[in-house]
């Protein structure tokens, strides 16, 4: 958009690291205890709030502990089991789908390779990411969610649309140190500070921000 701004590589560099230290504790905000737990709550929680999933995965987690039980379970089980989180019907079938795929291919194991992950239903690679980071501690790249996409841009830090191309760009100006929690990073500064109507007044990074698409801040 024309009076755009977008940061040079090292003012890039400054901004994401002021907030990276800002919220240097945030973590993954889904409840898990295992890998595939953790496959099962990242494919729920598409287009849904984390809240919603974390009320919901108690009781399926209680019931599935295997790769083996979901390949087995019936969509109509996790639908009634999981009803409260949107689009339940699709996300119960990629659940069984991508099961059936970790049990068959990799013996019920999750994967733990980015090009085996993103060829499993329902999983993409902002999923991938998340999986890897938070169920193997491998950093290979930025999950990019909603938050991500959205402040990416009023940041200056990307000028892109696309998820992946958001992610290239992040990826050559935070340092990796930064990269585990960037997105829970810019979800917390989101809902603190960088909402709708921004509160620019108590932001960390005011001064360095060049509020793209800003119309109005508090």
């Amino acid at each position: 958009m024309a009076g755009d701004r977008f940061l040079s590589a090292k003012e890039a560099g400054e901004l994401a690291a002021t907030l990276g230290k800002e919220y240097k504790d945030v973590k993954y905000y889904l409840n898990f205890k295992t890998p595939i737990d953790l496959v099962v709550g990242a494919i729920l929680s598409a287009q849904t709030l984390d809240v919603v999933v974390n009320r919901a995965t108690p009781a399926l987690f209680a019931k599935y502990k295997t790769a083996k039980d979901y390949a087995n379970a019936d969509v109509e089980d996790i639908v009634k089991i999981a009803g409260s989180v949107s689009f339940i019907g699709n996300k119960a079938k990629n659940i069984i789908n991508t099961m059936k795929v970790i049990q068959e291919k990799y013996g019920g194991k999750v994967p733990s390779r980015m090009e085996e992950l993103v060829e499993l239903p329902g999983i993409g690679r902002k999923t991938a990411n998340t999986i890897l980071i938070n169920a193997y501690g491998i950093v290979e790249g930025i999950p990019v969610d909603t938050w991500v996409i959205k402040l990416s841009y009023r940041l200056g830090l990307s000028k892109n649309k696309d998820p992946e191309k958001i992610e290239q760009d992040l990826m050559k100006v935070i340092d990796k140190r930064y990269w585990h929690n960037w997105a829970y990073v810019m979800k917390t500064h989101g809902r603190a500070i960088c909402q709708n109507v921004p509160v620019c007044s108590k932001c960390p990074v005011n001064n360095m921000c060049p509020k793209n698409g800003v119309a109005k801040q508090l």
